[in-house]
Order: C-alpha cells, then sequence, then structure tokens
C-alpha cells in the first residue's frame, strides 16, 4: 500500500467564511452513527446548508457555480471542539483535497493530515484575495504548493504556512501512519520471528 507524495494539490476554489468553525459544525454528531465513514460527504456542513425542514439554504457550499470545488478557505481556528475523526473524513468525502484557513485547531490538523489533505495557513489579507478572485471567476484553479509553500492562482501567488513535520511528511510520502505499519508487515513478523520469547 505505497502512499503518493503530495506535492502540490490543484483545484477550483469555494470560500466558507468564519472563525472558530467547529467540527459540530463541519459534521453534525447526528450523522456519526455510520460503520464506515462512506457516505459522509453528504452531510457535511449539514445544518448550515439546510433549514429545519431540510431545504437548501443559501450557502456557498450549495451554489452550483462551485460545484466541484476541491479547495476549501476560510478563517481563524478551523475544525476547533471535538476531536471527532469524522469531520475530516466528511471534509474529504465531500471532494476536498485541501484546505486553506488562516489557522487549525491542532487535532483537526492532524486528522487532516493522514488523509492527505493538506491545510496550510494563510493571511487573512491573502484569504480575502484569493476569495474574490473565486468570486470573480468560480473556474480559476488554485495550486497549493507543498513544496514551495506557496499558492498559485491566476496571475498572483502567496506564502502560506504549514508546519516542517506534516510538510515532511506529506512530502516524502510518509503522511499515514497506518499505512507505514502495513507497508511494514514483513520486517514486524521478522521481528517477531526473532524473539526468543514468542512462539510461533
Amino acid at each position: 500500500m505505497a502512499l503518493e507524495k503530495i506535492e502540490r494539490v490543484s483545484g477550483t476554489g469555494v470560500y466558507v467564511p468564519g472563525s472558530d468553525i467547529d467540527t459540530d459544525r463541519i459534521i453534525p454528531a447526528r450523522f456519526m452513527k455510520c460503520v464506515t465513514f462512506d457516505g459522509l460527504g453528504e452531510y457535511f456542513f449539514y445544518d448550515v446548508r439546510h433549514d429545519s425542514d431540510d431545504n437548501k439554504t443559501v450557502h456557498p457550499l450549495n451554489d452550483e457555480k462551485y460545484s466541484g470545488a476541491s479547495v476549501l478557505l476560510s478563517g481563524i481556528n478551523f475544525g476547533c471542539g471535538s476531536s471527532r475523526e469524522h469531520a475530516p473524513q466528511a471534509l474529504y468525502r465531500a471532494g476536498f483535497r485541501t484546505v486553506i484557513a488562516q489557522s487549525f485547531a491542532e487535532i483537526f490538523f492532524g486528522n487532516c493530515c493522514t488523509l492527505g489533505i493538506p491545510c496550510v495557513a494563510a493571511t487573512a489579507e491573502d484569504i480575502e484575495k484569493i476569495a474574490a478572485a473565486i468570486e470573480a471567476d468560480p473556474s480559476l484553479e488554485i495550486t497549493v504548493d507543498v513544496e514551495k509553500c506557496r499558492i498559485f492562482y491566476g496571475e498572483e501567488n502567496c506564502t502560506v504556512h504549514i508546519p516542517d513535520t506534516a510538510r515532511d511528511a506529506l512530502l516524502s510520502a510518509r503522511w499515514d501512519p497506518i499505512g507505514e505499519l502495513l507497508d511494514g508487515d514483513s520486517d514486524i513478523s521478522a521481528t517477531a520471528e526473532a524473539l526468543p520469547y514468542i512462539e510461533s
């Protein structure tokens, strides 16, 4: 199960403004009864995308012009609150492959990284510029360059921050510890067999 190096992620974007967007808003708790994470994308931001009668509201994620976006922009402390893994799983299954925000909750950030979703921090000013560019042209391609720590869109670009440990893991294809463990199965077996206190 070889992992891929994630050097850059490109796609169209959508801006979901707000600070302290927590994991309960990203995926409401009542949808966490699933046995697997399959299908969680349907409930991504469900309570702000629907009213009490389950009718769709006016929300960027409901806007057809942003349909198919894979780059999500937001504000400060994105993914705060409960540490539920369902939030980044819902994000991934809703089609998003990278998040640009002013800052991230630490556990949410880590859970995204283990799914191969780069979360990069940009200034409020740069996010507003990218959001304006997306609004002017929803088909605009945005590239998050993990290696260069930059975002490219149209003729513009800006610097972003990603912690060195996460950046190195993404660039070296070592972002999923479970995948690494499975890849090392033969080495684990060989080590176990060599231990004098383990009976085969």
